[in-house]
């Protein structure tokens, strides 16, 4: 019998044992085979259902980490989000604190005319021969600064300007060795001259030796001489030194305006002398 007889035969042959199987499960004579069958696929069956439950539950897993990997990038960003917006909140409020206080300053010294200004630049000990202590401010020409006009916080006296731009000007420092005020003593009147020293500090030299000087005394610019106004605090005392062979004493000031962290400034463009 030939291969291609074979295959038009197939469709019969299989049709033939379709249905000698069907008579032999209605008569029950397969019954036997059938309980065999099911006995042994039964735990095959089994096997392939835990298979297919756990391939479930992994793919199931898998989505759950993928969405909770999603939402945790979610959260991250809107941690940093927030974390960004605290930060700015702060930053206003910081600044809100800056702008009362000088606020303040400002309509306590009504007899002061004052412009603002803000800190773009800080120098410090460029060179060891040559040491600088000085500001650059955001406000010029145009703003109405001049040479020689005070820089004043709430704090205290922090210089004077000593070069002017069209948007920008030099604070020389009161700190800086090439600086001096003349200066007074809250309590006892004392006067003399407060000159920045290399450190950074301040002293008050040139006080006459009639004058008393304590500790803890608040000193204060005396207006003497018209290049600053009167009552701008300076610093408190915080040494004296005095011998009896000198003509004059001297006294360590501490400065009370924090000369490190300045951001914003009032330039006293007018005052009455």
């Amino acid at each position: 019998m030939t291969r291609k007889r074979l295959r038009s035969l197939l469709p019969f042959l299989l049709f033939f044992l379709a249905l000698a199987g069907f008579v032999l499960h209605r008569v029950g004579w397969l019954e036997p085979v059938e309980k065999l069958v099911v006995q042994v696929s039964a735990p095959i069956q089994g096997g392939i259902t835990a298979l297919l439950d756990r391939a479930g539950a992994l793919t199931q897993t898998a989505r759950d980490l993928q969405d909770l990997r999603a939402r945790t990038e979610e959260l991250e960003a809107e941690n940093a989000r927030l974390l960004l917006e605290n930060v700015r909140l702060r930053e206003v409020q910081v600044e809100a604190t800056l702008c009362r206080d000088l606020l303040s300053f400002a309509q306590e010294r009504q007899a002061f005319d004052l412009s603002g200004a803000h800190v773009t630049a800080r120098v410090i000990g460029l060179d060891p021969s040559n040491l600088e202590r000085y500001l650059l401010l955001d406000a010029g020409e145009d703003a109405g600064v001049q040479r020689n006009m005070p820089v004043v916080t709430e704090r205290g006296l922090v210089g004077r300007i000593v070069e002017v731009g069209p948007r920008w000007s030099r604070v020389l420092l009161i700190i800086d060795v090439s600086s001096s005020v003349n200066a007074l003593t809250q309590s006892t009147r004392a006067s003399g001259l407060v000159q920045g020293q290399p450190d950074g500090s301040l002293l008050m030299r040139d006080i006459p030796q009639a004058d008393s000087m304590s500790v803890g005394d608040t000193v204060f610019t005396s207006g003497l001489g018209g290049s600053f106004p009167r009552q701008i605090l300076i610093g408190q005392v915080t040494g004296v030194l005095r011998k009896d062979s000198d003509l004059y004493q001297t006294a360590t000031v501490e400065p009370t305006v924090d000369f490190s962290h300045l951001e914003s400034v009032l330039v006293v463009t007018g005052f009455a002398q």
